[in-house]
Order: structure tokens, then C-alpha cells, then sequence
């Protein structure tokens, strides 16, 4: 079957935005797998889908059990470690907001007929470039009536690929691992579903499910997701397609790869931009008192220690380094802490931060993301543009770290004004 013509225009330029394709995909496979049979979707709905852009729609990702889990790679600087509680200052103050993982920005997605085999995910890991891919399940079903596109997946593989908001959410994924279906908010209206509630939902099987709220993901076309199980349970048509995060890559030459790799009949669709964004926002001044969240920490910190800094740098270098404190290292290089310094680079740098005293501490917050800004706003950081990028740069010394953080601050901006 051809597939409608999918509008790059409506492709968002952040994390999380790299599912707005996928309810093409998952339309053209059903046709092929569930034909006319009562309860199977219904291929026309498939260009409205496409064709959505209604904001805060609910994206997600899956990994088939045939197909193992998500391959995230770390940092150079940093390595996976024990995960820790939320992290003290020299108050004794517990910091929260951490999410329990580090999130992954999908640079492309794929999908091949058959859907995407073992095999496939295999040749895709060991092309240029690439730091990890995820396979995807997912169906168009009726829910109380009304069709959505849902997708399927385990919550450890498919919370990496959210954005932060969605990931960091205990709710949202305590719902969802009880096997709830989590929805956008407008798929949520459209289908006048409430939160607690159960409905009829016909599938490859007619069943009952109980809807566990919505989320914020921002991409179209997608309306919902359950966890890999409710996904088996309902019929959910395995390995649709296949995410792929390969920042500072070039992309145009990555699709060609990918569709070498997976032979002339594959589709590939872009989810970034060539450049990641560089214009983010600046908090103009620091609020009293002492940060209560990683959120507050982030943002004060860049105000305080680095005045035309985004907050949003420190935010994504956090997530992407630590998990904001939930991996403190040593890494494989030696760097410690919610921002992994390595300790030289931490003798010069380290720093007492909002009114802590004595010996700077690597592993404390309340040290560590001020010490971040400084390192940072010597870089460059606050001249913006290329200037920004290079600050980056020298945090760690690797192209596609810069675009990773640029396009997961640009994330933050989005998501907390």
C-alpha cells in the first residue's frame, strides 16, 4: 500500500517529537494484517491521523521480547551507575525531580514490510553514528467508540524516549505498568475518556481497559500508549517500525544508510531539524531561598552563577550526564557526581554553591550544577549561537553531545516556560 505523503513541516524540533510518522506506519501495516476482520482499524482513518497536530499528543515506544531491550548509550564522560535516591545538599534538603533514567532524542524512525526483524535492529546498531534504537508495537483501535493509534511497549525501554515531563512523571509510569492506557489530552477528549474509567476497546480482541490519565508528549498523531503486555493482550501488530538516536550525524546520509540496511522497499522519515536550535531561554534573575527541585536548581544556578546562560543547558547536560543524580558514576573516564566532572577538571572548577561551605563537594547538587554554569559561562556560553556550541563542546569533547543537549534543552524550554 502507499503511504500518504507524511508533512515534514509538522515534525516538532524536540526530544520526544519523533513518533508524528508513526501513525502512517502503524495504518499501512494494519492494513496488510488485520484486512476488514470486525474490530480491526480502519485504514482510511489513517491520513487524519497523519494528519494531526493537535498539541500535547501522546507519542511512545516499544521493544518486542524477540528483539531485546532499548540500547541507550551513555556518555563518554559517564557510565551507568547505582542508582541513587534524590540527592542532599549540605542542608540535608532532598531535591526532587529526578527521573530514574537518561533520556534519548529520536533522530529518525523507520519502518520496512514485515515490520522490522531481529536482524534488521542488528545492522541498524552497527551503522555510523547510531547510539540506540528501539523497535515499536502499535495498532489503531476503537476506544469507546472512537479510533486512536496507540503503541505498545515496556515501560523501562519506551521511558528513555519521552520527554522530561512524561519521564520523570511516577504517575504516569506507575499507571501505565498496571497495564492503564495513557492517553493525550485531546485524544482523551475525543473519546470522552476520564481518568479511573474503563472501556470497550476493540482491537484484534474486544476487551475492557481502564484509562489512566494523559501525559504530555507533544507529538501528532499518536494518541496513546500501554504497557507491553496490555499491547499482547489487545492483539497490537509487533516490530512496526524502528526509532533510531543518532545525534550529529548527518542525516541525509543516515536515511540512505538505513534504507541500505534495510533494502529499497523501507520508509524513513527525519524528526530533526539539520541544526539543533541554539535560541533558548534565560531567567533574568534568581528567586530567594534555597532550590527545592533539580527544576529550580537548574534554573537558579544559571542565574546566579552565569547570567545569560539558559537554564536549559544545565537541565539537559544533567539528564543526559546523570539522570539528574540518579547515576553518579565514577564512569569508565573517572567522572563523579549529578554533572560528572572528572576531578581534575573539578580542582579547578568546583565551587561552594547557594551558601554551602568548606570544601567543594563533587557528588552535592547544590555544588555540582553551579560548578557546571561556571565551566560553561567561561566557555562561552552566554554569546549564544556558536558560542554556546563550543561551551558545550568543551564539557565534553564529542559533536553529537552538543546536538544531544541543545535538542533536549530545547525540550525543557518547551515544556516549562
Amino acid at each position: 500500500m502507499r503511504l500518504p505523503r507524511f508533512r515534514r513541516r509538522s515534525l516538532p524540533a524536540i526530544a520526544g517529537g519523533g513518533l508524528a510518522a508513526v501513525s502512517l506506519i502503524v495504518a499501512a501495516v494494519l492494513v496488510a494484517t488485520y484486512g476488514g476482520q470486525p474490530g480491526s482499524p480502519d485504514p482510511a482513518a489513517s491520513s487524519a491521523a497523519a494528519g494531526s497536530t493537535a498539541a500535547g499528543s501522546t507519542a511512545a515506544s516499544g521493544v518486542s521480547s524477540a528483539l531485546g531491550a532499548a540500547s541507550p548509550a551513555a556518555s563518554p564522560a559517564s557510565a551507568v551507575g547505582t542508582p541513587a535516591p534524590a540527592e542532599t545538599g549540605a542542608s540535608g534538603a532532598a531535591l526532587s525531580g529526578a527521573t530514574t533514567t537518561r533520556l534519548v532524542v529520536p533522530d529518525l524512525i523507520a519502518t520496512a514490510p514485515g515490520g522490522v526483524t531481529a536482524a534488521d535492529l542488528a545492522k541498524i546498531r552497527q551503522l555510523s553514528g547510531v547510539r540506540a534504537v528501539l523497535a515499536i508495537d502499535g495498532a489503531q483501535i476503537k476506544v469507546n467508540g472512537t479510533r486512536l493509534t496507540v503503541l505498545a511497549a515496556p515501560a523501562a525501554a519506551l521511558r528513555p524516549w519521552t520527554p522530561p515531563a512524561t519521564a520523570g512523571s511516577a504517575t504516569v509510569w506507575s499507571r501505565f505498568q498496571a497495564g492503564q492506557l495513557i492517553t493525550t489530552a485531546a485524544a482523551a477528549a475525543k473519546a470522552r475518556l476520564a481518568a479511573g474509567g474503563r472501556y470497550a476497546v476493540a482491537a484484534a480482541v474486544r476487551a475492557r481497559i481502564a484509562d489512566g490519565g494523559t501525559a504530555l508528549l507533544g507529538v501528532a498523531g499518536v494518541d496513546g500508549v500501554v504497557s507491553q503486555a496490555e499491547g499482547a493482550r489487545l492483539g497490537l501488530v509487533s516490530n512496526v517500525a524502528v526509532l533510531v538516536n543518532a545525534p550529529a550525524a548527518d542525516m541525509t546520509a543516515l536515511a540512505r544508510t538505513v534504507r541500505a540496511a534495510l533494502g529499497a522497499s523501507v520508509r524513513v522519515v527525519l524528526l530533526v531539524p539539520a541544526t539543533a536550535p541554539t535560541e533558548l531561554p534565560v531567567v533574568a534573575a534568581p528567586t530567594a531561598g534555597r532550590p527545592a527541585s533539580y527544576l529550580q536548581l537548574f534554573k537558579e544556578s544559571a542565574a546566579r552563577y552565569c547570567p545569560g546562560l539558559s537554564w536549559t543547558v544545565l537541565a539537559a547536560i544533567g539528564q543526559i550526564e546523570s539522570g539528574d543524580g540518579q547515576n553518579m558514576g565514577p564512569s569508565t573516564a573517572g567522572a563523579l557526581g549529578p554533572m560528572q566532572f572528572l576531578p581534575t577538571t573539578w580542582a579547578a572548577w568546583g565551587t561552594d554553591g547557594f551558601g554551602d561551605t568548606g570544601q567543594p563537594d563533587i557528588m552535592n547538587p547544590f555544588d555540582a550544577v553551579p560548578s557546571a554554569a561556571r565551566l560553561l559561562c567561561a566557555g562561552g556560553a552566554t554569546a549564544g549561537g556558536q558560542g554556546l556550541r563550543q561551551a558545550i563542546f568543551g564539557y565534553n569533547h564529542a559533536d553529537w553531545y552538543v546536538d544531544e543537549v541543545l535538542t533536549l534543552a530545547a525540550e525543557y524550554a518547551r515544556e516549562f516556560p
